[in-house]
């Protein structure tokens, strides 16, 4: 039976009963026929306004290539995806996207290109180099090829972005000059064969009069063939008696640019630089294949107060020992997952991170422990690709700064399975090895070693700065 419920007497959950005082009665059946009255009211309207809104329908804007999809492929796809590149396909005009339209849209719906792989639901979400695509642009991608390709008019192009020539250095616009100075490997024949290949020469260099500070570095492999053939490499500079590595490249990073008041020195006197060159050509060689390196150094007179080493390479593996590396070993249709720690010596800044693994690269991880025992997760790959050696740059702001005595603990998981897309073979034991088919784990971290004083300046910096923002914040819901 139908009860309204309503304080009465004092009291709560309690049906409506007669009036003590002789007034008005209500009984539970005229309270029924008001609710009935109100419900009936309440549907009429629902009703009203589905017609209205059926007399009237909402006409949905067509998305089309020239309004809607070409802005997003020129901003986030074109330097890669356009004529004589290393990209498998050029989306520069209409034609050549909707002819590739189904497969676009399967590969921005999984999130497979723009290659992005930082987990989103775990750790720092803010990157300075963050090409990804945002869920609308997505939608729209999405939209656009279910609705059948639709170019558009022709005066909604937008103007096409103006593109660096095949073999320019990507870091000349922003200085407004070329290198100061440029390093070059001995040419190498890339054989096409698809296999595995190394080029480890040393070339002297006559070196610099006076030393001078590194402001940023770019690693070019040779315009198209190399960039198709070359996967990862470094650059090691030998002279005043240190080695340092001045340039890293992977495929998806490039080019390094330190930030203000922070550099490499590069000393003076003659010097040396030792390549190390991991080629891994797929259908296609590279005859006398040449790789340069360009740097772009502080003002004469202007000394960066603090100095960087750039990429650092922490291990996951021990690859020392016999036998080497015997902590990889994967078998068949298995997982395997390793860790390996480092203690920061001294407060640092953390820049950047890259994964690096082989084939059988599943994810990896890199968290801060605190002295203090609080952990904290900075960045997760959860889609690693051998194919893709990405650096994620953390957005400004976003940096850790980590005290000393921090422990950064690296985690990183193999899978040897049939679904891991990329393994070659998952009947084989997979160990420790330099090939693509072998296994090796480790990662660079982009760091900034500071001293106590300059890292207690910067962490009060920061708060000050999230102080300021909340302060703001709290000013604008007040209006």
């Amino acid at each position: 039976m139908f009860q309204s419920r309503s304080p009465v007497d004092g009291q709560h959950d309690t049906p409506y009963r007669l009036s003590k005082e002789g007034g008005q009665v209500m009984t539970r059946q005229i309270v029924f026929y008001r609710h009935l009255l109100h419900s009936l009211g309440t549907l009429a309207l629902a009703v009203a306004i589905l017609m209205a809104l059926r007399a009237h329908p909402v006409v949905a804007q067509e998305v089309t290539f020239s309004k809607d999809v070409a802005p997003i492929l020129y901003e986030s796809c074109i330097e890669c995806h356009r004529p004589n590149s290393f990209a498998p396909m050029s989306l520069i005009n209409y034609e050549d996207a909707r002819r590739y339209a189904p497969r676009i849209r399967s590969r921005v719906q999984s999130r497979r290109m723009p290659p992005w792989h930082v987990d989103r639901t775990v750790g720092i979400q803010a990157y300075e180099n963050d090409y990804s695509l945002t869920d609308k642009a997505i939608e729209t991608i999405v939209r656009w090829v279910d609705d059948g390709a639709p170019r558009g008019d022709e005066a909604d192009m937008p103007p096409l972005p103006q593109l660096l020539e095949g073999g320019a250095w990507l870091l000349e616009n922003k200085f407004g000059r070329p290198p100061d100075v440029i390093v070059r490997s001995t040419p190498y024949d890339v054989i096409e064969n698809g296999q595995d290949q190394w080029w480890g020469p040393t070339v002297p260099f006559a070196g610099l009069e006076e030393g001078r500070w590194i402001k940023a570095y770019e690693f070019k492999p040779s315009w198209p063939l190399g960039l198709r053939v070359v996967h990862h490499g470094h650059a090691t500079l030998r002279a005043g008696g240190r080695s340092i590595g001045i340039a890293h490249y992977g495929v998806g990073k490039r080019y390094e640019t330190f930030p203000d008041d922070v550099g490499m020195l590069f000393p003076a006197g003659e010097a040396a630089v030792t390549w190390n060159l991991h080629y891994f050509p797929v259908g296609v060689g590279a005859p006398q294949d040449v790789v340069e390196v360009g740097l772009w150094f502080y003002p004469e007179d202007e000394e960066p107060t603090i100095e960087t080493r750039g990429e650092v390479l922490m291990r996951v593996d021990r690859m020392g020992g016999m036998p080497r590396g015997g902590d990889i070993l994967i078998p068949p249709h298995g997982q395997q997952v390793l860790q390996g720690a480092h203690v920061l010596d001294q407060p640092t800044l953390i820049n950047s991170f890259r994964p690096h693994m082989h084939m059988r690269g599943k994810e990896m991880s890199i968290e801060a422990i605190y002295p203090d025992g609080r952990r904290e997760v900075l960045g997760k790959v959860s889609d690693y690709k051998h194919i893709w050696q990405i650096s994620y740059q953390f957005a400004l702001d976003q940096k850790p700064l980590l005290p000393k005595g921090t422990v950064l603990l690296f985690t990183s998981v193999f899978d040897n399975s049939t679904a891991n897309p990329l393994n070659p073979d998952p009947e084989q034991w997979v160990v420790f090895g330099r090939r693509g088919v072998d296994e090796m784990s480790h990662m660079w971290v982009g760091i900034t070693e500071l001293e106590q004083e300059e890292f207690e300046r910067l962490i009060a910096e920061r708060k000050a700065k999230l102080v300021s923002q909340q302060d703001q914040g709290g000013s604008e819901e007040k209006r």
